[in-house]
């Protein structure tokens, strides 16, 4: 990998994480996806730093268990359907008078949380035994 290429995976994963933070600080906003992202690009730019991540008392569990399976907590797509119903009606009902704008958001708030809906749902335990 070239430098310019670790340093872009790098000011992704730092953009990442800090939407993640303020994720975290803001109830309509996501933080475990963010985080997802920013460890995967630490992964590919500091592997320091994606281990960081793996290992943070909070958030680590949850993203280990993404890296290793694939799954989510039932909680934790509860708590992520939950903040995207409320962060796109929010967003739809701020773009009133754009109808072509409310469709797109509406079409892609269903599609998302359609995904997110069909991912494997772990035991609620598996993330912190995950990492044994």
């Amino acid at each position: 990998m070239t430098p310019t290429t670790r340093t872009l995976w790098l000011i992704l994963g730092v953009l990442c994480c800090l939407l993640g933070a303020i994720g975290a600080l803001l109830p309509l906003m996501p933080t475990t996806i963010f985080l997802i992202f920013a460890a995967a690009c630490f992964a590919r730019s500091r592997p320091e730093w994606h281990r960081a991540l793996l290992d943070h008392p909070r958030f680590g569990p949850s993203l280990r268990l993404w890296e290793t399976r694939r799954t989510l907590t039932p909680a934790g797509k509860r708590a992520a359907l939950v903040g995207i119903a409320a962060g796109f009606a929010l967003s739809i009902a701020l773009q009133a008078g754009r109808p072509w704008l409310q469709g797109a958001l509406l079409l892609f708030g269903l599609a998302l949380a359609a995904w997110i809906a069909r991912r494997p749902s772990a035991p609620p335990d598996m993330a912190e035994h995950d990492s044994e």
